[in-house]
């Protein structure tokens, strides 16, 4: 057993505490991870700061040193160059008993990440090597949101190391991780993946800490570790800050302890002043053996619909159905927009899907008027809901308001860049994309938000993606379409096609996929209408014959819409051929030729039903 380990068997160890807290206080231009090699005297200078305070181990300023966080500042290359130099800085501060920690952090966060587990092992394990080669004591894995990606670094570095390994998840809830699973049976499954110490870092203060730790069982062949951050964090004149409460900070350590707590440091907002009291406070103390765990209090969700027969998926796999996209108006006399609603309804069209701020361009919010069509008229609102305009905090509380108004149809998208609309400087926020943003909808449909709380009752959201089929390759859009399918949609509406043959190889292409397809139709306008959507819509060609068609007509509006009108319905025929799902895209706010498509649509299919009777 390592020297380490064997103090942990007896003895209570305290750690040190945040690093970038201290760098960011004094003004930092740059990750804190590049001081390593720009200014190793400072952090040489924090490391005998918390030992001078009392700390028995220290870690090396590497939580960040991985390629992605340093790519953004140009420091990739030098990945190992600053883990060397890091152990080598903690090497020269420590005395001959501290133990120096090896420090990794983790990828995945609450918000979405590109990455494949795959390419976070590979980057991972370049640190550990390096840490190892250099000469740690032990390894810290800390701030992992990810019960999987922790399990799975502790895994692979056991297979190939003999060495101490600390492994702390973070959790925004006090009771569940992110994805609602009990922090005492992760805990135990990172124990079993190969961890030496377990426990929890970052995002709650000691308070909050104490309460999770009171529900987590002493460990029979591992210990526990916890580095809580100073306090819940503050904003002041944009600057982050937390309590100056290191005092009380070392009495809450002495409650750590006595919920089996073995390893304690400082996560952010802590300082040599919050190691030095806890010092104080833990002296003389010895490990717990035993204790009582508290239960957990279970959450409880009320009752499910998420087998609604009457959703669109339902609808769409039993018959021919109709919906309709109509944007909110851009301005607040809204007396067209909803007279244009009552027509689709008095139509009997099944949806009327209502775009976010589709292009980018400031509309009214299609919550506000899917609340108004939901108490005013019989046809089901499918609304748009883009990672554009809202952060983790926004798109939840935007769900939640959809499902109090009971509207269960989404649209899940990513959302077009600001620089498209009428507003470039806008900010896009993207904390997460469609697929993030389905994911988060089927937790709530499960009746668990995104810390992993309960919503004390099950949404029932019925949740479509958007396919475009107009790309260069088809099978690409097709194993895009089998990736979302696996994250939780429940059907796809498409870009809109001009193509008999498009629609035929849309089948072809899709036709193993067991979900609906609504294919989109969007009439053209005029003669410009069908030169913009030739030569500026990728993917979307029209034959010459059209184009010139549309050109002979220019100059009469009844004669183009009637030829747009043969067009539109010659495509209808096709969808009706092959899917059940239509999707009519109104142009320009021109109600009354997606009315007379509809109603085109209707006594087709109509037919067709009662020659088949």
């Amino acid at each position: 057993m390592s020297q380490f380990l064997t103090q942990l068997k007896d003895n209570i160890l305290v750690a040190d505490g945040a690093i970038g807290t201290l760098l960011y206080s004094e003004g930092i231009d740059t990750c804190p991870e590049a001081y390593n090699l720009t200014h190793p005297d400072k952090i040489e200078k924090i490391h005998r700061a918390y030992i001078e305070a009392g700390a028995d181990v220290i870690q090396t300023n590497t939580y960040g040193a991985n390629f992605e966080k340093l790519k953004a500042f140009g420091l990739e290359h030098k990945i190992k160059q600053i883990h060397q130099a890091a152990v080598a800085i903690a090497k020269r501060a420590a005395k001959p008993e501290t133990f120096i920690l090896g420090t990794v952090g983790g990828f995945r966060n609450i918000t979405q990440t590109k990455l494949e587990l795959s390419t976070i092992q590979y980057h991972t394990e370049v640190q550990v090597d390096t840490l190892v080669e250099a000469g740690v004591d032990a390894l810290l894995f800390e701030t992992y949101y990810d019960l999987e990606e922790l399990t799975n670094i502790v895994k692979l570095t056991r297979q190939k190391y003999d060495i101490p390994i600390i492994a702390q998840l973070t959790a925004s809830n006090t009771n569940y991780l992110k994805d609602g699973q009990p922090i005492n049976e992760a805990i135990q499954a990172v124990i079993d993946s190969g961890a030496n110490i377990v426990g929890l870092n970052c995002h709650h203060g000691p308070h909050h800490m104490v309460h999770s730790f009171s529900h987590i069982e002493l460990p029979k062949n591992a210990y526990l570790s916890c580095y809580p951050n100073a306090s819940l964090l503050d904003i002041e004149n944009d600057t982050i800050q937390y309590s100056d409460n290191a005092q009380y900070f070392g009495q809450m350590a002495q409650k750590l302890i006595n919920e089996g707590v073995r390893l304690i440091g400082g996560c952010c907002g802590t300082t040599p002043e919050h190691v030095h009291f806890i010092k104080e406070s833990v002296k003389g103390l010895k490990p717990v053996s035993h204790k009582n765990v508290v239960p957990m209090t279970q959450r409880k969700s009320k009752g499910t619909n998420n087998e609604n027969r009457n959703n669109l998926t339902h609808l769409v796999k039993t018959r021919p159905t109709i919906i309709v996209e109509l944007d909110t108006p851009k301005h607040l006399d809204t007396t067209t927009f909803f007279d244009n609603v009552k027509k689709l309804d008095e139509e009997g069209v099944d949806a009327i899907t209502l775009a976010d701020n589709a292009l980018a361009t400031v509309r009214i919010d299609n919550l506000a008027a899917a609340s108004i069509i939901k108490q005013q008229y019989n046809i089901e609102p499918l609304v748009h809901v883009t990672c554009r305009d809202r952060n983790l905090i926004g798109l939840q509380s935007h769900l939640l308001g959809l499902s109090l108004i009971g509207v269960n149809e989404i649209l899940a998208v990513t959302g077009d860049p600001s620089r498209m609309g009428n507003l470039p400087g806008a900010t896009n926020v993207y904390d997460v994309n469609s697929k993030g943003l389905t994911e988060i909808a089927l937790r709530f449909n499960e009746g668990i938000n995104t810390d992993g709380d309960a919503l004390k009752k099950k949404t029932n959201f019925n949740i479509a993606a958007a396919f475009d089929p107009n790309v260069r390759k088809l099978e690409v859009a097709v194993k895009r379409a089998e990736q979302k399918i696996k994250h939780g949609t429940n059907y796809f509406i498409t870009q809109p096609v001009y193509s008999t043959d498009k629609i035929k190889e849309i089948y072809e292409a899709t036709k193993h996929l067991d979900v609906p397809f609504f294919i989109g139709i969007m009439p053209i306008t005029s003669y410009n209408n069908a030169l913009f959507l030739h030569n500026e819509v990728p993917g979307i060609k029209l034959s010459d014959e059209v184009l010139e068609r549309f050109e002979a007509l220019k100059g009469d509006k009844e004669q183009t819409k009637a030829y747009s009108l043969s067009l539109s319905q010659e495509l209808i025929d096709t969808v009706h051929q092959y899917f059940n799902g239509l999707y009519l895209i109104t142009p320009f706010q021109n109600v009354d030729i997606t009315l007379e498509l509809a109603q085109y649509s209707k006594s087709n299919t109509s037919t067709k039903q009662e020659a088949i009777s």
